[in-house]
């Protein structure tokens, strides 16, 4: 005899009457427990209680106003293809020359990647060049703000100041600013309270 009883999917087996290599021996465990003969018993009524239960249908529209609700998941792939489907041409002869079209934009963007990746040295200056206006950009604005501050003594001293500098000036301000904007809400907070 066997030193457990029967899972619930050895149950599902015997239950489906399947036939087969494994049902053998559960069958004769059934024959050696009661345990499981009952518990197989109560499955079977349960089963033929449901057998005789009528079949219902759910009411028209039931499951279109259920997968409203359901977000579904696209694939990227998929979206595309709807996407871009009301774009096709509906002639070959259109078909053809908007592929020949789409082959040679793709082409060139790749060659111009490819021409990129070979190039790195260019890639490289042109961001430093992209970087050295954004930099001189904000020179600028700040020069400006900080002469209309304190007028044009200040804006020769942030044209001279290196980079690193600016930016230790920049982040006292702000934490100045922060502790004078702090400071004046406790006061605007204490003298409300009184």
């Amino acid at each position: 005899m066997s030193t457990r009883h029967l899972r619930p999917d050895e149950f599902d087996l015997l239950l489906d009457s399947e036939e087969g290599f494994g049902v053998a021996p559960l069958r004769q465990h059934l024959a050696e427990c009661v345990t499981c003969r009952e518990e197989l018993a109560a499955q079977q009524a349960v089963m033929a209680a449901l057998d005789t239960l009528p079949d219902l249908a759910p009411a028209a529209g039931f499951a279109d106003r259920v997968m409203s609700q359901v977000q579904v998941f696209e694939p990227w792939h998929a979206a595309l293809g709807r996407t871009v489907a009301p774009l096709v041409p509906a002639s070959r002869g259109a078909q053809l020359a908007a592929g020949m079209a789409a082959a040679l934009g793709l082409g060139g963007v790749t060659a111009a990647a490819t021409w990129m990746l070979a190039r790195a040295d260019m890639a490289v200056l042109l961001a430093q060049f992209g970087m050295d206006q954004l930099r001189g950009q904000l020179r600028d604005s700040l020069a400006s703000v900080v002469a209309a501050v304190l007028g044009s003594g200040g804006e020769a001293v942030v044209r001279g100041a290196s980079p690193e500098v600016l930016a230790l000036w920049v982040g006292g301000f702000v934490a100045v600013s922060g502790v004078a904007v702090a400071g004046l809400r406790s006061m605007a907070a204490a003298e409300s309270r009184r």
